[in-house]
């Protein structure tokens, strides 16, 4: 568990506010935060009283600036007397078991995943960003690509996400060259869905994820499975797994109440199965 509150859950109204609470280490992540945030994710996933959550961070200066390079990563096996403090595939390990299960998580979580950007948004947090359903960015917040300023390659995920949603040429671009991108571009660059004023960011994300929160929750976990394997079907592999994701939607109350609402002419009542 990470110490100190360093990342908090709030849940209200059907959604749950994670909260990176670091701000002064710029929010970054420790690896026992990111197994915290993994654990929830996967517990919202089966939750009938969760249906919508919302990742970001404390105070005003970053939303998450990577990870906590004095935190320290998963705790290694013993070696034998004389072997070197880092043997071939500890980095791999380190990567698969952290960064890259914690940006799974958001990816294969049931509910819609927004990130409320407050601040700078760089490395490992940036692909955290990458990686949500939805993106609210504050005017003065910014994405930055750190990694090659650091000469290492992109991890978390963000050699898979970025050219997904910006193309080939501009995930270059940002990855070539690791400048700040702030959020008149980002939103440009169709990373960011809206941008708000700081003072009205937790305003823009109590709107959007309560809207998600009474809303037909299956067929979003449906739909937000199928649009992330989109790039990886081909059209019969995709329409085929359409119709049998309408298939199990169909079988959902939210289905039937959808429907039942139209005939009747009045506002659906949905429950979240």
């Amino acid at each position: 568990m990470p110490d100190d509150d360093a990342v908090i859950r709030d849940d209200r109204n059907g959604v749950a506010w994670i909260t990176l609470n670091r701000p002064d280490a710029g929010n970054a992540m420790t690896y026992a935060m990111r197994n915290q945030i993994a654990d929830w994710l996967d517990e919202i996933s089966a939750s009938a009283i969760v249906r919508a959550v919302v990742i970001t961070g404390a105070g005003e200066r970053a939303f998450c600036t990577g990870a906590d390079l004095r935190g320290g990563g998963p705790p290694q096996p013993a070696r034998p007397e004389g072997a070197p403090d880092r043997v071939q595939g500890d980095v791999a390990r380190m990567i698969r078991v952290g960064w890259q299960r914690l940006i799974n998580s958001v990816l294969d979580c049931e509910k819609p995943v927004i990130a409320g950007v407050n601040g700078t948004a760089a490395g490992g947090g940036c692909n955290l960003v990458l990686a949500c359903d939805l993106v609210i960015m504050a005017e003065e917040a910014r994405l930055i690509e750190v990694f090659i300023r650091r000469g290492i390659i992109p991890d978390a995920g963000g050699i898979y996400l970025l050219p997904r949603i910006v193309g080939t040429h501009r995930a270059k671009e940002i990855m070539f060259f690791g400048d700040d991108i702030g959020a008149a571009d980002a939103e440009r660059f169709g990373i960011a869905n809206r941008v708000v004023p700081r003072a009205e960011l937790e305003k823009a994300l109590t709107e959007w994820a309560e809207r998600l929160a009474i809303a037909p929750t299956r067929a979003i976990g449906i739909t937000k499975s199928l649009v992330n394997r989109s790039f990886e079907s081909d059209r019969l592999t995709a329409f085929t797994e359409e119709a049998w994701g309408q298939e199990l939607n169909n079988a959902t109350q939210d289905s039937t109440e959808g429907v039942a609402s139209f005939i009747e002419r009045r506002p659906a009542e949905f429950k979240g199965w």
